[in-house]
């Protein structure tokens, strides 16, 4: 398989949070803003990257029966470091997602990728791999965060001090001045339907990107049968 392949896949062709529908859990419930968004995308992505690239390194000296334990220690390992530089450099926004971060362990996408992916391919395509796939979470992630903060809250990066510090205090955006707040977008429901909403979004862009491939050929043979039969 190529990069250009790998990458495509993560990003957008298995989609983990889009298509293959893995980690809803982290993804629905800290997505409330950008910045929240931002912070556990970036987490993931570094566990997966340093994950996969991990079991890859490791994975002809680990034997059949102790694969699965092997890679969720490796993961917990990659975890807990993430959570203590997260305790150290950005400790407010830390307190803001939680549980969640130390349940990047459980997340079924990053040890479906260490056992589909990095167990069985080299150490490089391993660490692309993670990559693309956590930018396709983060984007997903991101784009469901700014659709609820502003329907929710009117903003963009509402509380980017939270990761940029006092440098973030001037880049909230106010996109709908004087909103009076629409508190179905922040809860549980309100995610559902903004997942359902994207999910549907991708499908139509997709299906439509394919329409539009598959005419390409017939447009390309019109002037050959047409030289034809003159």
């Amino acid at each position: 398989m190529s990069y250009r392949q790998i990458i495509a896949d993560g990003i957008w062709q298995q989609n983990t949070g889009l298509v293959v529908l893995l980690g809803l859990c982290p993804l629905l419930a800290v997505s409330a803003t950008v910045i929240n968004a931002i912070g556990l995308g970036l987490a993931t992505t570094l566990t997966l990257v340093c994950s996969n690239l991990a079991v890859s390194l490791s994975r002809r000296i680990l034997r059949p029966e102790i694969r699965i334990p092997a890679f969720v220690l490796i993961i917990a390992s990659v975890v807990t470091v993430i959570q203590l530089l997260m305790q150290a450099w950005f400790h407010d926004l830390y307190r803001i997602l939680g549980i969640f971060i130390p349940l990047i362990v459980t997340n079924c996408a990053i040890i479906g990728r260490a056992e589909a992916f990095a167990s069985r391919n080299a150490a490089l395509p391993s660490a692309i791999d993670g990559l693309a796939t956590g930018l396709g979470f983060l984007l997903a992630l991101v784009a469901l965060g700014a659709f609820r903060e502003i329907a929710g809250y009117g903003t963009l990066l509402r509380q980017a001090s939270l990761m940029f510090g006092d440098w973030g205090e001037s880049m909230q955006l106010t996109l709908i001045p004087d909103h009076p707040g629409f508190l179905l977008a922040l809860l549980p429901p309100g995610a559902f339907i903004a997942l359902g909403l994207l999910i549907a979004g991708r499908n139509w862009l997709d299906s439509r990107l394919a329409g539009q491939q598959s005419k390409s050929p017939e447009r390309n043979k019109a002037p050959l049968s047409k030289a034809a039969t003159g």
